[in-house]
Formats: C-alpha cells, sequence, structure tokens
C-alpha cells in the first residue's frame, strides 16, 4: 500500500490488513465526506482507489446494487476516467464486467479470479442495500445469496490468505447484517468527523493565503463539519456561484467607508464561497465599524452563522442550537448555584478537564429558575450548546442511525453542551424503553449512556440534564461519571432574595423601579413560597399596570399586583419535589440553610412523608 502519511482510520486499516488481522473491512460513519491526496480533495472510493491499493494491487473492483460489477482498474491500468478512477463499463472491459447486470453469477466470476490472480481489491458502496440488516430466513433470495457470498468469503483462507482485500462502506454499521459483523475476520473501522488537525489542513488546502494565526482560528471554529462542508465555505469559488474576485467586490463595496475595509473583504470573501449575493449582504454588516483588535469577530459570525446552517441541514429536526443571551449577572438570588457554576464555567473557559464534570443534573420544583439559570451558565462558560431533539423514527433502524448521526457531530463540535430538559420523560424507568418498540428505546437509551460515560469526553461534552422528578430516572444515569454533579434549585429563602429576582427580572426587560429599596423589600418579604417564574409574572404585571396607568412602577403598584395576582397552589408537591433535590445534591454547601445540617436519616424520613403527601391524590 501506499507511503504517503494516511489518515489514522486508513493507517488502522492498512496495519489491520498487513498482521493479517482480516481481508474484509468495514469502513462506517463519515463515508461521504472527502479526504485529501496529494493536492486534491477526493471522495472515499477515488480515495481507497489512488492512495490504498493504485500500487499493489493488480485489479480493483466495484461491487453495488444499483451498478451490479465494475472493474475500476485491471492488472495495473485504469480505466480511462479522469481524476476520479470510476469509469463505465465497456465492450473491452472483463469477463466480469460483461456479467454486471447479473449480480450473483458476477460474484462467482469475482471469485474465480480472486482465486487465480490474487491481488484483487473489492470496494462496496452502499453496502447496507447489498447486505441489509435481518434475519437472513427473512430475506429475498438475492440478497440471502449477496449475504451468504460475502460471509463465507470472509472465511474462506484460500481468499483470505491470498493479496486480497474486501471494503465494504456504509454510513450506519448497525444497517449492515449483524451475521457478517460478527465474524472474527470482518473489522469494522470507523471514519470520524474532521478532527482538528484534519481541519486546519483542509482549510490550508482550500485557503493557501491565510496565516497560521487564522488557520489555528478557523479550524478551532469549525468543529463538527465535514471536508464537504468546509469546501462549500471555504472553496475559492470553483463551479457554481460567484468566484472569489466577484465576492471581494461585492463585500469590498458594502463596506465602503469603514476601517480596514480591504483586508476585510479579503478574507470575508474567504469564507463566503457557494453563497449568492443576498446571502452575503445579509451577513455583512456594511455600517458596522470594527476595531482592528476585533477584525476576527466578523469573520467568527460569519463562519458561526454558516456552521450553524449546515449542521442544522445535516441533522434536521434532531438537534437544536441554543444561544443564550445572558450571563450569571443577571441571575437574581441562587448564590450557593452561581457560586458553584461560575466555577465550573471557569475550568471550562481555561481548559482545565480534569476538574470538569461530565455531566450536570438541575433538580429542583417548576419554576425554580433551572433552565434560565443553565443558559446563563453556559453563556459565562462560552460553550456552544445543542438540545436534543426527537431523533426517534418509526423505520426499522433509523432511530439508531439518528442517534449515531447527532452523537459523531456532538463529538466533533466540542466543547459543547448537549442539553436534555425534561429527562425523566427521556430516560425515565417508566418510560418506553420496554420491548413495545421492538427494543429500540432500550437501546438507545444504553447508548446514549455508554457515550455519557466515555472518559475522553470530559471537558469536551457536557450533558446537561434537567428535571423535577430526579426519582423516574434511572439510577445509573444519575452515577458519578455520567450526571456527577447535582444541581439543586429551590425557590427563594428570604425577602431579600426575592427582591434581588424582581430587581434582575425588571433589569432583564429594561423596566426602571423607582421604589425605595427598604419598601420593594417590604413588599417581597409578603411573598413566602412564590418561585422565580411566579416573581416574574407578578413582576410584569406590575409593569402592565404601571404602563395601563401611565405612572412610574413603585412598591405600591408591586404590592397591588401581588394581591392581585393568584400563584400556582400545589404546596405539596412542591415540597416534595425540594426534598428530593435535597436527596440528589452532590454537596452540602448548595442546599440553603434549613436543609444544609439535616442528616441523610432525616432527609429519607421527610422525603417519603412528602411523597405520601404529593402522590396520593
Amino acid at each position: 500500500m501506499t507511503n504517503r502519511v494516511l489518515p489514522p482510520w486508513a493507517e488502522t486499516l492498512r496495519q489491520k490488513y498487513l498482521a493479517g488481522e482480516a481481508s474484509t473491512f468495514v469502513l462506517y460513519r463519515n463515508v461521504f465526506d472527502s479526504f485529501v491526496a496529494g493536492d486534491e480533495l477526493l471522495d472515499l472510493q477515488s480515495f481507497l482507489v489512488a492512495e490504498l491499493f493504485r500500487e499493489t494491487k493488480k485489479t480493483i473492483c466495484e461491487v453495488s446494487l444499483e451498478r451490479g460489477v465494475r472493474v475500476l482498474r485491471e492488472k495495473g491500468v485504469d480505466r480511462p476516467s479522469g481524476k476520479a478512477p470510476v469509469p463505465q463499463v465497456g465492450a473491452g472491459d472483463t469477463a466480469i464486467a460483461a456479467l454486471a447486470g447479473n449480480l450473483l453469477p458476477a460474484l462467482h466470476l469475482l471469485e474465480q479470479q480472486m482465486r487465480s490472480e490474487q491481488s484483487t481489491a473489492l470496494i462496496v458502496p452502499y453496502a447496507d442495500a447489498l447486505l441489509p440488516a435481518g434475519d437472513p430466513s427473512f430475506m429475498a433470495t438475492q440478497d440471502r445469496q449477496c449475504y451468504l457470498a460475502f460471509h463465507r468469503w470472509s472465511l474462506d483462507k484460500g481468499l483470505t490468505t491470498g493479496d486480497n482485500i474486501i471494503v465494504l462502506i456504509a454510513e450506519s454499521l448497525g444497517a449492515i447484517n449483524s451475521g457478517l459483523l460478527s465474524n472474527p475476520k470482518v473489522a469494522a473501522i470507523e471514519i470520524p468527523m474532521p478532527d482538528l488537525a484534519a481541519r486546519r489542513a483542509v482549510i490550508a488546502h482550500l485557503a493557501p493565503k491565510l496565516g497560521d494565526e487564522q488557520l489555528d482560528l478557523y479550524s478551532a471554529r469549525t468543529g463538527g463539519l465535514r471536508t464537504v462542508q468546509l469546501v462549500s465555505i471555504l472553496a475559492s469559488g470553483k463551479g457554481q456561484g460567484l468566484s472569489e474576485p466577484e465576492r471581494r467586490a461585492l463585500i469590498a463595496q458594502l463596506l465602503q467607508g469603514t476601517p480596514d475595509a480591504e483586508a476585510r473583504a479579503s478574507t470575508l470573501a474567504t469564507i463566503t464561497a457557494g453563497m449568492t449575493p443576498d446571502e452575503i449582504t445579509k451577513l455583512i454588516e456594511p455600517g458596522k465599524t470594527v476595531p482592528v483588535k476585533d477584525a476576527n469577530a466578523e469573520v467568527l459570525k460569519v463562519i458561526h452563522a454558516r456552521k450553524r446552517e449546515m449542521i442544522e441541514k445535516e441533522c434536521a429536526g434532531l438537534i437544536e442550537f441554543i444561544e443564550p443571551k445572558h450571563g450569571l449577572s443577571v441571575v437574581g438570588g441562587q448564590d450557593h448555584i452561581k457560586h458553584e457554576l461560575l466555577a465550573i464555567a471557569k475550568n471550562l473557559r481555561e481548559g482545565e478537564r480534569t476538574l470538569t464534570p461530565m455531566g450536570l443534573l438541575a433538580v429542583g420544583p417548576m419554576g425554580s429558575g433551572k433552565t434560565f439559570v443553565i443558559k446563563a451558565f453556559l453563556k459565562e462558560a462560552g460553550l456552544s450548546a445543542v438540545a436534543l431533539k426527537n431523533f426517534r423514527s418509526k423505520w426499522v433502524g433509523s432511530t439508531e442511525a439518528n442517534l449515531e448521526r447527532v452523537l459523531a457531530t456532538v463529538k466533533a463540535m466540542g466543547p459543547i453542551a448537549v442539553i436534555i430538559d425534561e429527562g425523566d420523560r427521556s430516560f425515565g424507568s417508566g418510560g418506553d424503553g420496554g420491548e413495545g418498540d421492538g427494543g429500540t428505546g432500550s437501546r438507545v437509551i444504553a447508548r446514549l449512556k455508554e457515550f455519557m460515560a466515555e472518559t475522553e469526553n470530559r471537558g469536551q461534552v457536557l450533558f446537561v440534564m434537567m428535571t423535577n422528578r430526579p426519582d423516574k430516572l434511572d439510577t445509573d444515569i444519575k452515577r458519578p461519571g455520567r450526571l456527577d454533579r447535582k444541581i439543586p434549585f429551590f425557590y427563594c429563602q428570604s425577602g431579600a432574595e426575592r427582591q434581588q429576582v424582581i430587581q434582575a427580572v425588571l433589569s432583564r426587560y429594561g423596566e426602571a423601579c423607582v421604589a425605595v429599596p427598604e419598601a420593594l423589600l417590604g413588599v417581597c418579604e409578603t411573598l413566602e413560597g412564590y418561585s422565580n417564574a411566579d416573581l416574574e409574572a407578578l413582576a410584569l404585571l406590575a409593569v402592565e399596570l404601571a404602563r395601563t396607568g401611565k405612572v412610574a412602577l413603585d412598591a405600591t403598584l408591586l404590592q397591588q399586583a401581588a394581591a392581585d395576582f393568584m400563584p400556582p397552589q400545589e404546596r405539596d408537591m412542591i415540597e416534595f419535589m425540594e426534598l428530593l433535590a435535597v436527596s440528589e445534591t452532590s454537596r452540602r454547601s448548595m442546599l440553603p440553610a434549613r436543609y444544609r445540617d439535616m442528616t441523610l436519616a432525616d432527609i429519607q424520613s421527610k422525603l417519603l412523608q412528602a411523597r405520601r403527601l404529593a402522590l396520593s391524590r
């Protein structure tokens, strides 16, 4: 095989093949990407032919359900097809090609050639279509025959000890027949999303004029994008769309009269390939004056916008980006929680992976501010964040494939936070992960748990789950190593805390309150048992009263709003949820004073009593 420096997955394949571990390989995951080969970008099949097999295999064939058997290279001679050696079958091809439309006889002839001539490479794109998952006894006759042929080949010493190799290509490993995958002479190799070094090499290839600082910055900010997506951002304008000079001229016109317009236009032209003039105009802010020290800010904004668009398209309907607007400075009260989250945010910003938890579990009664505070924490930590949406499908195998696509994307985007709201519904022990769905739910949850526990994700992928019923979660999801930091949320414990929340709410909405602090505190002292959500609703009601009466917002209006407002009356359930938060917390120092010194026995006793009262209805 080639002596060039190969991607890690290709080097793994080479080493396993040379060591005799396997002669049948399954390449899966990022199989529809492009790969750098010299001064070219090649698709996977062309990369295998040009980089791995060209110098070592006399014959290279493709086998697919759509096109049958095609000869890509015969006895050292490439078929004429330009840069990508994938020709159409012609009259001068071998006897194998003559049977291309009749797959099974062509496979038998191919087997004869592998036995007689050796040195044959067999590439099977879309292997999941040719060798689909399922019980062979329920397969169509041709599917069963193909499966048996490939399974027999992988075990046949006459083929495996010869200089032959078979490469199956499929996006999802689970979509290929499990009987073939379980064969010890078949090796599965994951092609991952491009890592930092790979992205840097691709960006340098696509935009050779960029300096080292820009290469480092752009490669760091494009995590989660595949090479083909980087091409659509950074290509110099070959093919459809505006050329790079045309984009530069348009952007220079938009930025005319602003500082460093020419330099900024050149840089922005590099990262707007494939965009229409309207799209470029929407992304570029013509009237914005950008200081030199922040010159990269607008470039990163463009990259972020395009990255988000591409990943949302790639994982359509499976994930949702979360972009918090406020940091922890706008959170009123919750000092015990903010201190803990600020420390975690600091470790994340500084790359202290050892001190970073694998996951966070935010627990507490409804309306206690879990979602708002967690989003503020993400802003404080500078973390990108996505929320898992409904990746379940009615089609067999699609749910697992969707999940694997999401996990691969998330891992490549790190550092990132994955948000799971109402976690008791997704991971609850009473959920739908049983046998009613053929075991799909159980497999999905098991795979998520496995991913959450992968230690290499520490500091790179932070799972954050929120729930007010942690008792419904499977016990093993809450263990250290998955959600190892439990953050308890409670309603405000004092009038002073409630005053902080109301002031923070009014400040966030740009509203002014002329009430003197003592008068405002007097009102807040009467609001015991109000949740943060209740306090926000009350504050906004007071704002409405002030605007209706065209007067300034003061303590009298807040008192009037408090007299009119009716908070939810679920005291038994709220107390039960608070005690659940107490029992789940990972540190006593995060508990309010009234719970901090309670013994574990007292906590459990009160929890059992509260459970009976709350759930007896």
